[in-house]
């Protein structure tokens, strides 16, 4: 077995439900503009309950041509086909290449008649990692994936993909053409021919150097207006795609195909990828996708806030009382950091009504997570009637996530930077991956445990250990988290200023000798993580046993000569009044001390 299939049957097994369970991954796309460093940024989280976080890696290599290349769908590992392999691919770390070509995604869904394509040979996963290997720019990686789907057709659902490199960040949004259909125009002819609906109709757009997107399970381009045309090329001239002002690229037969299948009967200029294909309301304005605000738009808005002081009046249209839709791009009050950027995708809607350290629902020590389902039936008294949790950014289930830094002043091995971590992003520590590493880190690698499969040498265990400890007394446990995440990534980020101009200054007489010292950085940071974060598990243990909190003193637990604790009791601090009140209120006086 090759290493592409072996890697591909892997994955496989490991995302069994990233793109068909709902509301699952959150993007955020940061313009060089927009940020302190000039760098580009996007932001990826791979949420699903049965997906194991690895880092994935594929090496570049030189291809006999002609060949083929076994695709396998990324979701059930089912082969779909083969596809012709190039000459040469390139270096690929997890979600980013050795060009700083980054991509993520966010699957939409979109409407059912259209999640089905038979014989097609490329899905959604096939297509990110195939595209890394052959593209130098984001502009080249929408190429790919564009000529791709057009030639083997498309297998997965509506997808919306993040696409940087270290100039430029798109959100690229597809779905499929579903079965072989016949045209509206000849549905009365009894022998009407039914055409082809192999590929996909698509729409891309480049976010304006300044500004910063996001996208979280639900397609968000909207518009398709004369002004974006003029600066937009079609399917049909894909060559000019590497034209600069180009800045709107769309399948030719995007309104078209449309038109044909009776999605959509209004004018071009009014024409919006996202209402047509993955709509919230019907076409008599009711509502038809509440989770498509409350679940998927709702964290785009939330980390809009944090950024913008004008967001606030979205809320109404994320609560479904309004259909003023929120932009699909905005530009931040102030350029934002690398350690903003991460920031972003540690959100639980804090300051918002839907607040989830807040509540009942959080217990006594403010827990921002909900075990599933998400949406339940309780009865209020009259009826019973369909209630939700929220689904914020930082979600336990995580398998692995990302900060992709492109920067466009150093040589591409280096100026990469993959901010990697495992389980959930908010008591993670994103570890630096330079883009041009030839391995990974032993504790991040494919291979290491599984889902089903404990070991202490996975940081994948070891974040998923300490931080299902840290959920049974959270608003304490995670103070400790959050001094000794952030002394990390802090120490990281120093450390990798450092390397930036060493391994330059070294890439510049002996690039192999700079790829080398990278990668020995990379993988003894990544490491060093797993490491760290264990030896963190053990003293939460130790401090947080039994309810109880032991006394420290100089960065030590208090002992006396004999091993115990001291004479003083350890702590025991009680429950918050506010849950002492539920108590009462909920037993009345048979709690009551007589």
């Amino acid at each position: 077995m090759n290493k592409n299939v072996k890697v591909i049957l892997l994955a496989t097994i490991l995302w069994l439900s990233v793109a068909n369970i709902s509301n699952a991954c959150t993007n955020l796309l940061i313009s060089r503009g927009a940020t302190t460093d000039s760098a580009c940024y996007i932001s990826y989280a791979a949420d699903s309950h049965t997906l194991y976080g690895e880092l994935y890696y594929w090496a570049a290599a030189d291809h006999t041509v002609p060949s083929f290349m076994d695709i396998y769908e990324w979701d059930t590992g089912k082969f779909l086909g083969k596809i012709n392999q190039i000459a040469h691919t390139f270096n690929v770390v997890g979600n980013m290449n050795e060009y700083q070509v980054a991509i993520g995604e966010t699957t939409f869904g979109g409407l059912d008649s259209l999640q089905s394509q038979p014989a097609a040979t490329i899905d959604y996963g096939s297509l990110i990692y195939i595209a890394l290997q052959r593209s130098k720019t984001a502009r080249e990686a929408i190429k790919v994936m564009a000529e791709l789907v057009a030639q083997y057709g498309y297998a997965s659902e509506g997808e919306s993909f993040s696409i940087s490199d270290p100039n430029e960040v798109w959100i690229f949004e597809m779905i499929g053409k579903g079965k072989p259909y016949i045209p509206l125009s000849q549905v009365v002819k009894k022998n009407a021919k039914k055409l082809d609906s192999k590929g996909a109709v698509w729409v891309a757009v480049r976010i304006p150097d300044g500004c910063i997107s996001g996208h979280a399970n639900h397609a968000r381009i909207n518009f398709f207006t004369p002004e974006n045309l003029k600066t937009s090329v079609s399917s049909k001239n894909l060559d000019k795609i590497f034209i600069p002002t180009v800045e709107f690229i769309y399948a030719a037969d995007v309104i078209s195909f449309a038109r044909e299948k009776g999605y959509y009967n209004g004018k071009d200029a009014d024409f919006s990828f996202s209402d047509v294909y993955n709509p919230i309301w019907d076409a008599n304005g009711k509502m038809k996708d509440y989770g498509g605000l409350r679940f998927c738009e709702a964290r785009v808005w939330s980390a809009f806030r944090r950024v913008n002081k004008d967001m606030d009046k979205y809320f109404s249209y994320i609560n479904g009382d309004s259909k003023d839709r929120m932009p699909l791009y905005i530009k931040p009050d102030n350029k934002l950091s690398l350690k903003d950027v991460i920031a972003l995708m540690r959100d639980h809607f804090e300051g918002t009504p839907y607040d989830m350290t807040l509540g009942v629902g959080a217990g006594p020590f403010k827990c921002p997570y909900r075990w599933r389902p998400m949406e339940w039936k309780a009865f209020n008294g009259k009826d019973t009637l369909e209630y939700l949790h929220e689904r914020a950014v930082s979600t336990q289930q995580t398998g692995f996530s990302f900060v992709a830094q492109s920067r466009r002043y150093l040589p591409n091995p280096i100026g990469g930077i993959l901010w990697f971590g495992v389980d959930d992003t908010y008591s993670t520590v994103y570890s630096p991956m330079y883009c041009g590493i030839t391995k990974v880190p032993d504790t991040f690698r494919e291979g290491n445990g599984s889902i089903t499969e404990f070991t202490w040498n996975s940081a994948f265990w070891v974040f998923n250990w300490v931080a299902n400890y840290a959920y049974s007394r959270y608003s304490d446990m995670i103070v400790d988290i959050k001094k000794k995440q952030s002394s990390m990534e802090n120490n990281y980020m120093e450390m990798v200023q450092a390397y930036d101009l060493k391994a330059s200054n070294l890439y510049k007489t002996s690039p192999q000798q700079a790829i080398e010292m990278i990668t020995q950085f990379s993988t003894q940071q990544g490491d060093k993580t797993t490491k760290e974060w264990e030896k963190l598990g053990q003293y939460l243990l130790v401090k947080y046993m039994d309810g109880n909190v032991k006394n420290e003193k100089d960065g030590k637990f208090e002992l006396n000569g004999t091993e115990h604790p001291l004479g003083k009791h350890p702590k025991q601090p009680p429950y918050p009044a506010d849950w002492y009140k539920r108590i009462v209120d909920e037993t009345k006086d048979t709690k009551l001390m007589k």
